[in-house]
């Protein structure tokens, strides 16, 4: 008996279908809850400003923040922080593109969605299953015996590779490529974009953008209240 493989769509998500980061908006809840100490702010605030102000760049901006989580997660209580990643969640849950949140809509009734974030499990998963994703990857991070962080990354290697992750989904999940669709907005969505039929640069950075049209790629820009491709 053969069973036909069903079609997959993978999706970034921060910048993606997020208009922000998950990964911040959930540092900021904790800082607002007291988990994280007011001071965590100066930990990227230099980056963030050179970034507002069109010195710096976001992703310089974003790897400060992924670094002080990093170093002021361990020994948070796990509870603690998905009670945190559930609020901000629910806060934010509707801050989304209108291209991106229309497409998974209309592809949720014909392809298998996959949701792959460099940001926290905690936040990621809970955000993309209201949206009907099938799948979802985010960062993974390790707890004790005592269910408190560690401040360890599981599975790093992994969580980095989203075509790795991509490839593991389609194989685990009994899926095709063939008329497989991806979406994402930077250079680290690359590779799994051109694993894809139908890779889409949405809102791209520079580097994407670049490799975007040397390939031939859909470029969709969304701003304000238009969308358009280039």
């Amino acid at each position: 008996m053969v069973i036909d493989k069903k079609q997959v769509a993978v999706f970034d998500i921060d910048g993606t279908i997020f208009r922000s980061s998950l990964l911040i908006e959930l540092v900021d809840g904790l800082i607002m809850e007291g988990i994280f100490p007011k001071s965590t702010i100066k930990d990227y605030e230099r980056e963030f400003a050179r970034w507002l102000n069109r010195e710096g760049s976001y992703d310089a901006y974003l790897l400060k923040v992924v670094k002080s989580f990093n170093a002021r997660l361990k020994g948070v209580p796990a509870r603690k922080l998905w009670e945190v990643a559930r609020d901000v969640m629910h806060f934010h849950q509707k801050r989304v593109y209108r291209y991106t949140r229309d497409l998974v809509e209309k592809l949720k009734k014909t392809h298998f969605l996959i949701a792959i974030s460099g940001s926290p499990v905690d936040i990621v998963s809970p955000f993309c299953r209201e949206y009907g994703f099938d799948k979802v990857y985010g960062r993974v991070y390790e707890v004790d015996s005592k269910n408190r962080f560690t401040g360890q990354v599981l599975c790093r290697d992994l969580v980095e590779n989203k075509a790795k992750l991509l490839k593991r989904a389609v194989l685990k999940e009994a899926l095709t490529l063939k008329g497989s669709i991806g979406v994402g907005d930077s250079e680290t969505d690359i590779a799994f974009l051109k694993l894809v039929e139908r890779p889409i640069a949405f809102n791209p950075n520079t580097k994407l953008y670049r490799v975007a049209k040397r390939n031939g790629w859909t470029v969709v820009v969304e701003r304000k209240d238009m969308t358009y491709e280039l």
